[in-house]
């Protein structure tokens, strides 16, 4: 009777620590939402981003991808900040191209970098679906037309997650800084080229596919703890 009692304590002890946790995550939230929201951060000391240099390079250099040669790659302003664009190609497939926007300062956080980066690439936008990359990171993925047409898949990407909603990320970011740690992030954006009568389904594998080897890239060359 004694060791049932026990096991029954230990269990509710389990209940109740998980329950602090989550209690606490819920205040840290409903105190930092509204200023996340307004652009404004509530926390006096933020822990620092340790990849923040690494992030700057991406952001100079781009982000060299297995089986994949740049071709052209430069800085380009949009809406205030500096995104790398890089040209990429594959013997046997058509140029792709990889916008990559990554985090520079350790109190930058993603708001409105899709509308900026539409808003500049100026096209009009249909079939709208979510991409599961991997469990825990979704992108969007859509058919996108100005001059030509394009299947994009845009997210979000972080250490061990990614989604096209900076709000995953505020989570994801509010869970680290826990454990004293930040989620460095990318916001990233491929674009492949499709005809234009083209559904964006026909091209879903291979953006799925090409996406993927951006996320893990990025995981291993960029999000690595230092």
């Amino acid at each position: 009777m004694a060791a049932i009692n026990l096991i029954k304590i230990k269990k509710s002890l389990s209940i109740t620590r998980m329950a602090l946790v989550l209690l606490l995550i819920a205040i840290a939230a409903i105190g930092t939402i509204p200023g996340y929201l307004g652009g404004q951060w509530s926390w006096v000391d933020l822990p620092k981003v340790t990849q923040i240099e690494r992030l700057k390079n991406l952001r100079d250099n781009g982000l060299t991808l297995p089986g994949w040669k740049t071709i052209e790659q430069q800085q380009v302003l949009i809406g205030g900040n500096q995104w790398s664009y890089q040209k990429l190609e594959r013997e046997g497939k058509n140029s792709v191209e990889l916008w990559l926007m990554p985090q520079d300062y350790y109190k930058n956080h993603p708001q409105v970098e899709w509308t900026d980066l539409n808003g500049f690439e100026r096209w009009q936008t249909d079939s709208h679906k979510t991409l599961n990359l991997t469990d825990r990171v979704s992108a969007s993925f859509f058919r996108a037309w100005n001059r030509k047409t394009y299947a994009v898949v845009q997210w979000y990407a972080w250490a061990g997650g990614g989604n096209v909603s900076s709000l995953q990320w505020f989570l994801a970011d509010q869970w680290a800084q826990l454990h004293r740690r930040r989620a460095a992030w990318v916001a990233a954006s491929l674009k492949i080229q499709i005809d234009p009568l083209s559904s964006v389904e026909s091209t879903e594998a291979f953006a799925q596919s090409l996406a993927q080897t951006v996320r893990t890239t990025l995981e291993k060359e960029i999000f690595h703890p230092s």
